[in-house]
C-alpha cells in the first residue's frame, strides 16, 4: 500500500474538563474511502474538525504527505488540500450555482482600466459546469439559486466547488442525512466517482447502508477513542451496528 496522505498520531482534543478524542492514530491513504463510524458522543465529529482545521488538537500531531502540518483553520486546510463538506453545506442559497462554485474564489476580468476589475460571469459558468461535469452531474441554467436544487445535486455543488480548490481529500459529515432513496443514490454515484478519479474520501455516516455501498475501510470510535480500524472486507451492515454497539468492539478489530 501506497504511504499515507494523511497520518494522525496520538490525537486528543479536550473542551475544558471534558475530553472528546483520545490518543487517536490514523493513517489514510490516497484514492480510498475511509468511513469514520461510531454513537453519538463517539468523538467523531471532534477528530475531523482536527482533521479540517476547525479545531486545534490538544495533543497529537499530524503530517500531510509526509510533512508535519497544523492547520491555522478550515481555509487553511482548504489551501492544503483538505476540504470538509458539512452536512449544512455551507451554500449561499439564493446565489447562483456558479457563484457557489467559485465562494472565495472569484474570478475578475478588467473593466475598461485594469485596476478596475468585474465578476467573470461568463467564466465561471463555463468552469463551473465544467467541475460538475467531472461528477458527470449536468444542470443546465448555471444561473439558478442553490435553493432550487435537489439535495443531491447541492451536494454536487459543494464537491464542485472542493474541486475548485483542488482538494485531494474531502470529508463529508453525514452526506445522504434527510435525503430520500433517489438523492442518496446521487450523492452515492457522486462518491464514487471522486474515488474513481483518485480522490481520497472521509465519510461520517450513520448509515450503515452507505458505508458498506462505498467504503474500503473502516474507523469505529467510542468515547473519544479508535476502537476499531480496518477493511469492509466481510462486514455487511448488520455486522457493522453490532461492532459498534457491542462492548467488544476493540477484541473484534483484533
Amino acid at each position: 500500500m501506497r504511504e499515507p496522505i494523511l497520518s494522525l498520531r496520538g490525537i486528543g482534543k479536550c473542551y475544558g474538563a471534558l475530553v472528546a478524542v483520545r490518543g487517536v492514530d490514523l493513517d489514510i491513504h490516497p484514492g480510498e474511502v475511509v468511513a469514520i463510524c461510531g454513537d453519538n458522543g463517539a468523538g467523531k465529529s471532534s477528530l475531523i474538525k482536527v482533521m479540517s482545521g476547525a479545531e486545534d488538537a490538544t495533543a497529537g500531531s499530524m503530517s500531510l504527505r509526509g510533512t508535519p502540518v497544523r492547520f491555522a483553520s478550515p481555509h487553511d486546510a482548504l489551501n492544503q488540500g483538505i476540504a470538509t463538506i458539512y452536512q449544512d453545506l455551507a451554500l449561499a442559497p439564493r446565489l447562483s450555482i456558479a457563484a457557489n462554485v467559485f465562494m472565495g474564489s472569484e474570478l475578475t476580468r478588467p473593466l475598461v482600466l485594469p485596476f478596475l476589475r468585474i465578476l467573470d460571469k461568463k467564466r465561471m459558468i463555463a468552469e463551473a459546469r465544467r467541475y460538475l461535469s467531472q461528477l458527470s452531474v449536468t444542470i443546465e441554467d448555471m444561473t439558478s439559486p442553490v435553493d432550487r436544487l435537489s439535495g443531491g445535486q447541492r451536494q454536487a455543488v459543494a464537491i464542485s466547488r472542493a474541486l475548485r480548490w483542488k482538494a485531494e481529500i474531502i470529508i463529508m459529515d453525514e452526506p445522504t442525512a434527510a435525503l430520500g432513496v433517489k438523492e442518496t443514490a446521487l450523492v452515492l454515484a457522486l462518491i464514487r466517482k471522486l474515488k474513481h478519479d483518485g480522490r481520497t474520501v472521509v465519510l461520517v455516516s450513520h448509515s450503515m447502508r452507505d458505508v458498506v455501498a462505498l467504503a474500503d475501510r473502516v474507523v469505529i470510535m467510542r468515547a473519544g477513542q479508535k476502537y476499531v480500524d480496518r477493511p469492509l472486507d466481510g462486514l455487511d451492515a448488520d455486522n457493522l451496528t453490532q461492532l459498534i454497539m457491542s462492548s467488544s468492539a476493540r477484541q473484534s478489530s483484533r
